[in-house]
């Protein structure tokens, strides 16, 4: 990192105005006999070159931070009342085998009321200690409260690295208690390494896809990022609980809140793409309504779920909360076949974990080929009718 400084014994109503018109953002004035960069500068360095040395770019000291005071790959445990959310299982499978290489101990941190059935299941899952804050004031979600005994955590057991889920609340804690740290925030990683230093390597595609970014927070700690949910496997639980269940408090003048809960009532269930077992997933190759009727209909002979790709959510054809990829939902279900669809890296990203990948595309060079496990080239205008009627006469042989 560094700053940019401005020599202001060299600065004079006569060469102002060409300084101030050296910046394409805009972000240099001058106001009252000086020279000033506003919060607009985007560190171009354009200023650098053509002021003759008026504005200069200095070097600012690093803070190397002291790694081996910092142990631990810490999981948000994301629950609601004592149903604890699968993406923080995936999350303690990951955490085992990144601490498999450095050696440090897995944590989960549950917050909440009456969590003890959440805290020992957690247990079963690779995890060495369940650190627990549970009080009254945490019953029902409100984020002063939640973050203050967030950061009680990380200032008391100093965690290396902390996992959250990318759901509704791990996106809202994630970056409040990044930024109470004064460290990083990677969000939606799909890949996590760690080095031998405890270093993480957090990928995320950035870009709109098009590049897989690695980033690393060498000078801070903790680091944090996100994680959607079916990006990683979920391990299969221990038969018995191993590990310690930990105590934690917070001073209760931190967890004052400005928000009251009056009440509080359960949303309608809607479908859910990312529990299904079975997709049946809509392209612009499909997007007829006859094509969009067979589509329901083969989900339903295959006890699946209709999902869509982008163009089609952004087309209100599909709700968006069927739509598959970067910027929809991540899905790993047993068994998928993508009509009419190209396979673009955004869309790709967001169901290649699928067991199994049937693809039908005309185009034989689409990039979803490069994925499926059994792919057919043609019209899905004609295909998808006889799928159908194979399906119904293998249904009825069962039968």
């Amino acid at each position: 990192m560094g700053k940019l400084v401005i020599d202001q014994s060299r600065v004079n109503p006569e060469n102002a105005a060409s300084i101030t018109s050296v910046c394409p953002f805009n972000a240099i004035s001058y106001q009252n006999g000086k020279l000033d960069i506003s919060a607009a500068c985007k560190m171009c360095k354009i200023c650098t070159k053509k002021t003759g040395g008026i504005i200069t770019y200095e070097e600012t000291e690093k803070k190397e931070v002291d790694k081996s005071l910092w142990k631990g790959i810490c999981v948000y445990a994301d629950h609601r009342g004592d149903t604890v959310h699968r993406v923080t299982y995936e999350l303690c499978g990951k955490a085992r085998e990144l601490a498999k290489v450095t050696g440090h101990p897995v944590y989960a941190l549950l917050i909440g009321s009456g969590v003890e059935g959440c805290a020992k299941r957690l247990l079963r899952y690779g995890v060495d200690k369940v650190f627990v804050y549970d009080d009254p004031v945490f019953k029902g979600f409100r984020i002063e409260p939640y973050a203050a005994a967030f950061y009680d955590f990380i200032q008391k057991i100093q965690p290396s690295s902390v996992l959250i889920g990318a759901t509704n609340l791990g996106r809202q804690l994630a970056p409040r208690i990044a930024a109470r740290c004064k460290a990083g925030l990677t969000a939606d990683c799909t890949v996590l390494e760690m080095k031998e230093n405890t270093d993480l390597v957090q990928i995320r595609p950035a870009f709109g896809g098009n590049i897989m970014a690695q980033i690393i927070s060498t000078h801070t700690r903790p680091q944090f990022c996100t994680v959607r949910y079916k990006v990683f496997s979920e391990p299969r639980p221990e038969k018995e609980e191993k590990g310690e269940i930990v105590p934690m408090t917070v001073d209760p003048e931190k967890t004052a809140s400005a928000i009251e809960i009056l009440s509080s009532e359960e949303k309608p269930k809607d479908i859910d793409i990312s529990e299904a077992d079975v997709i049946v997933a809509v392209g612009r190759g499909a997007s007829g309504e006859k094509e969009r009727a067979q589509a329901q209909e083969l989900a339903d002979l295959l006890g699946g779920v209709v999902a869509c790709s982008r163009p089609l959510a952004e087309a209100n054809i599909y709700d968006p909360k069927r739509q598959i990829g970067l910027s929809g939902r991540t899905v790993k279900p047993k068994f998928i076949i993508t009509l009419g669809i190209s396979g673009a890296v955004q869309f790709a990203a967001g169901m290649k974990g699928s067991d199994m990948i049937v693809a039908i595309n005309k185009d034989k060079n689409a990039p979803i080929f490069d994925i499926a496990d059994y792919t057919v080239v043609g019209d899905v205008q004609e295909i998808l009718p006889r799928l159908i009627n194979q399906v119904k006469e293998a249904k009825a042989n069962v039968q």
